[in-house]
């Protein structure tokens, strides 16, 4: 590494669901004081900084309070709420914007690509880029479109059956819930303001108005929040089957 690249450090969870006081004693507060080997600055990068604990925080505070020159800590979070007044007082916050479409529309694929590769990657232009080129993603979107459109006409072992198939292929059960959840939100958007303009997957226009013609508002939100608890029991490792069972219910039936 020449000096021109800084040392990167990047801090690891011990426990699922939270960063701990150990894991900011350890990682940052115990190394911190060493310099970096080959380059000017040593920088700390913390992800999904709010699960940081109260107890971590506190262990932090100290050393935010005075790092030496060399060293940077960046805390990255979608909710500085959850961040004790005294880390915040002590912090310079930077708002960063998702990327704008039009960054990835010039990757030379269709528009309708463009759209859905952007909205999926959520700013992430990494992401976006890979997704664009990415067969493995085409075949996944293509199963979960298969999914969406039918499963009011699908019985639920038919349903599963996709499910499981996508599993066995190693898709990512997390992406189909993003997917479906960009499914289900064009929706609810199209429903409300039957503007084509502001949807995502703008080439099935027609079945998502079908499908908010079918499902009252109520039965749109009930199937956005079971997205949200089939992910949070996945999470859970709740078996994989009867959360996605239940998911699949609550889009059958809504109402």
């Amino acid at each position: 590494m020449s000096g021109n690249h800084p040392d990167l450090i990047y801090v690891t969870h011990e426990k699922p669901g939270s960063i701990g006081v150990d894991d900011v004693r350890e990682q940052i507060n115990d190394t911190i004081m060493i310099r970096p080997y080959s380059s000017y600055y040593k920088i700390y990068i913390v992800d999904e900084a709010e699960k940081m604990t109260v107890q971590a925080q506190n262990a932090l505070l100290k050393t935010i309070e005075e790092p030496p020159s060399y060293a940077v800590i960046i805390l990255i979070t979608t909710n500085q709420e959850a961040f004790l007044p005294t880390i915040l007082s002590r912090c310079v916050q930077m708002k960063l914007k998702p990327l704008k479409d039009f960054t990835i529309q010039n990757l030379h694929i269709a528009e309708k690509d463009a759209d859905i590769c952007a909205a999926f990657a959520r700013g992430n232009l990494g992401k976006a880029i890979h997704l664009a080129s990415s067969d493995e993603f085409k075949e996944l979107f293509q199963k979960v479109m298969v999914l969406v459109k039918n499963v009011g006409t699908m019985d639920i072992s038919m349903l599963l059956d996709c499910i499981r198939e996508m599993k066995e292929q190693n898709f990512d059960i997390g992406e189909v819930l993003d997917l479906m959840q960009l499914w289900y939100r064009d929706v609810l958007m199209f429903k409300v303001t039957k503007d084509m303009n502001l949807l995502i997957f703008k080439d099935e226009y027609k079945m998502i108005n079908e499908t908010g013609e079918k499902v009252d508002y109520a039965g749109l939100e009930a199937i956005l929040a079971a997205i949200d608890t089939a992910r949070t029991r996945l999470n859970a490792n709740v078996n994989m089957e009867l959360a996605m069972e239940l998911l699949l219910l609550t889009m059958k039936h809504p109402s």
